[in-house]
């Protein structure tokens, strides 16, 4: 145990002061009506409020994507970081959820839709709708989400029928304190909010009051002879409401139920048969208010597997989306008042979408896509969130464990490329930015591509990052039963190998597919194990420095169409065409590209020198691999690489020398002997076939 032990007393001042002052304080209708004239967005409706909550906790515009990136997505202040969201589609998905709400905050249609996030199984959207509900309750407790209701309070005193348990009662519906004032004047009073509110929306409320409090405002009215300000004064106080979804206040959560069990009254309440002998059936004062859509007035209801419902079932949101009520059997109407989310699967999407009969549901829908991600780095971010969440500090990850593991995923989901100039491990690599200047590949086009060829849209098909997770940590499990500290990609490869085939989510007619993806998974690594092993064996900072500046000199004497003084004889002579061509094809570089790539190099040699800066081949990224892969080849033949598989062949200090190049890459000691075994084989194989 570490640091100082805090007493209850510090821990319960802790906790007062997380919570709002207010809190506790019963206040008069006149206070809130003072309140709402100098903060007018305490008035707010659900849409606005829940709006407003997005920009609270930060947002970026990203230039590049084009769209505004939220915060509470991308840092997660409230829970250190811990669910932070990653990748273009995620974060694009994010900003069309968050722009409907926008437009439903001005009124512009959206609120009156169902907020329907749709994506494969494990594409985030059930853990983006979470995160939402619990900012949502951190914002209600905030001055700037603060949000109030009221109950009614000494019925008793008046209304002689009342049960005794029943003189104070809350607002059954959470409402805004302003639906107390008739129509008239609410609407003047919230045209004097509109006139001082500094928002991009206006202030509405139309909302007529519960059935219960209607039964109550006009029993009271009618003992005060119509004085408004009696009633209020005498009978009303006005209360803090903070959400809450373990409360079931302001936010509610519906799952489905079994076909033949689910009643409509789940959503829009039912009667209180415990009230029924005291009131009557027909007494507004014997209904409960606890059907979903009650629950979530003020707030958010989360639909989760909505289309899993019946049809029928359905319908009560119809109703709930395009006339914002809902309508209880045997009850009079309810106005309601919150942003409708609802989460659905591939399979139940496709069943609805083609059923007539649901022409009218689907009409109230706002589809927002959460496809998989398509980037395998920030793919790979996914599984180190897992890992920094998780208890696994003697586990090292060696280098393209999880860049791996992330390319397997996205090689699922992304559509086969139409054009045989690209692969579709090239594709993917477009996707996640790894394109050299010099390469003629327009990504646009590609994500333009692959949307048309997919059903939906790209990435709703393929294994999700749930499944490589799952195996992620299964091989780790087995790396500490089998005594290993490390996990490296072989391992992985091995896994993804043994279970694709028992997974449930994975179609078996798709297996096939997969496994010649995890061999082209395969085929990446081993050439990213050789590179780090040929840095590892071959790195010469000063040789690629030397060989550096000979590749320019030559290439600027190439370009000004000039000679250049041999390092020997000293006589003039023109570039050396081999020497160049020598460095070049080590990028693959074609002999009708080579201009082009010289002229990148110049320019960029140029730029350095106007900006006052030496000339370091490392410097630049294309320049340094191709030097290196160079240097590789003119050594690689005196190094013994069918000596890497075997210790006992290799002299304990050469071995070790290589093993510390590649530790200081990020390699642990064991995993780089792995490395070192692996890719010694490899090249030593290619070798032999040459």
């Amino acid at each position: 145990m570490t640091g100082e032990i805090e007493t209850l007393e510090e821990l319960s001042q802790q906790y007062r002061e997380s919570m709002p002052e207010d809190l506790r304080e019963a206040k008069s209708f006149d206070w809130y009506l003072q309140e709402v004239y100098e903060d007018p967005r305490i008035a707010r409706n659900a849409h606005q409020r829940v709006a407003d909550m997005f920009d609270f906790y930060g947002t970026q515009y990203n230039d590049d994507l084009g769209i505004v990136e939220y915060h509470m997505a991308t840092e997660d202040s409230l829970h250190d970081g811990e669910n932070v969201f990653y990748g273009r589609e995620i974060y694009e998905a994010i900003h069309e959820f968050v722009n409907k709400i926008k437009s439903g905050a001005r009124g512009l249609g959206p609120e009156k839709r169902i907020k329907l996030l749709l994506g494969p199984v494990g594409s985030g959207k059930s853990h983006f709708d979470w995160l939402v509900r619990r900012y949502f309750e951190d914002y209600t407790l905030r001055d700037e989400g603060r949000m109030y209701t009221f109950r009614w309070v000494n019925l008793g005193d008046i209304i002689h029928d009342q049960d005794p348990a029943d003189d104070v009662v809350q607002s059954p519906m959470d409402q805004d304190p302003l639906v107390l004032l008739p129509q008239e004047q609410r609407d003047g009073v919230i045209e004097k909010l509109n006139a001082v509110l500094d928002a991009p929306y206006t202030i509405r409320n139309d909302q007529a009051l519960d059935p219960a409090s209607e039964f109550y405002m006009d029993r009271l009215l009618a003992y005060y002879d119509d004085d408004l300000q009696e009633v209020l004064e005498n009978h009303v106080e006005i209360i803090r409401l903070i959400a809450s979804e373990n409360k079931r206040q302001s936010i509610e959560t519906f799952e489905p139920k079994d076909k033949k069990n689910q009643d409509e009254t789940e959503l829009t309440g039912d009667v209180n048969y415990s009230k029924l002998a005291i009131y009557g059936e027909s007494d507004p004062r014997a209904f409960d208010y606890s059907g979903a859509f009650c629950n979530a007035n003020r707030g958010i209801f989360s639909g989760e597997e909505l289309l899993k419902l019946q049809r029928e079932f359905l319908y009560d949101f119809l109703h709930a989306t395009q006339e914002q009520t809902i309508k209880p059997k045997n009850n009079p109407r309810i106005d309601i008042d919150q942003v409708i989310v609802g989460r659905t699967n591939m399979p139940e999407y496709r069943d609805k979408k083609g059923d007539e009969k649901m022409e009218a549901f689907n009409d109230r829908t706002k589809r927002i896509d959460f496809p998989y991600i398509l980037e395998y780095e920030q793919e790979s971010q996914i599984y180190r969130k897992m890992l920094r969440n998780a208890d696994v500090p003697n586990m090292h990850i060696e280098p393209h464990a999880m860049e791996m593991a992330g390319l397997f995923g996205v090689l699922t989901r992304i559509e086969e490329p139409d054009s045989e100039r690209i692969s579709l491990v090239q594709k993917a690599k477009a996707y996640n930015g790894e394109l050299d200047d010099g390469d003629d590949i327009d990504v646009k086009k590609l994500r333009e591509e692959g949307e048309k060829k997919a059903e939906i849209a790209e990435g709703m098909y393929g294994v999700s990052a749930r499944f490589i997770g799952d195996e992620i940590a299964e091989a780790i499990m087995n790396s500490t039963h089998r005594g290993r500290d490390y996990l490296s990609p072989l391992t992985l490869f091995n896994h993804f190998e043994e279970n694709l085939e028992n997974h449930g989510s994975i179609p078996e007619e798709n297996l096939e597919r997969y496994y010649r993806y995890l061999e082209l998974v395969r085929e990446e690594y081993k050439e990213r194990a050789i590179e780090d092993v040929r840095h590892a064996l071959a790195y010469d900072l000063d040789e690629i420095q030397r060989q550096g500046e000979k590749y320019m000199d030559h290439v600027m004497a190439y370009i000004d169409d000039a000679t250049i003084e041999d390092e020997l004889t000293g006589r003039e002579q023109d570039p050396d065409e081999k020497f160049l061509r020598s460095v070049e094809e080590r990028l693959d570089i074609p002999e009708d590209r080579k201009d082009d790539f010289r002229q990148e190099v110049s320019n960029w040699v140029s730029r350095r020198a106007r900006e006052g800066t030496s000339f370091h081949p490392q410097d630049n990224d294309r320049l340094r691999r191709a030097l290196e892969r160079k240097l590789w080849e003119d050594k690689k033949h005196n190094i013994n690489f069918s000596a890497l598989v075997s210790a006992n062949e290799l002299d304990d200090d050469e071995r070790n020398a290589w093993v510390d190049a590649l530790v200081d890459q990020g390699y642990s000691r064991e995993g780089a002997r792995e490395v070192l075994e692996f890719a010694g084989a490899e090249v030593a194989k290619a070798e032999l076939q040459d």
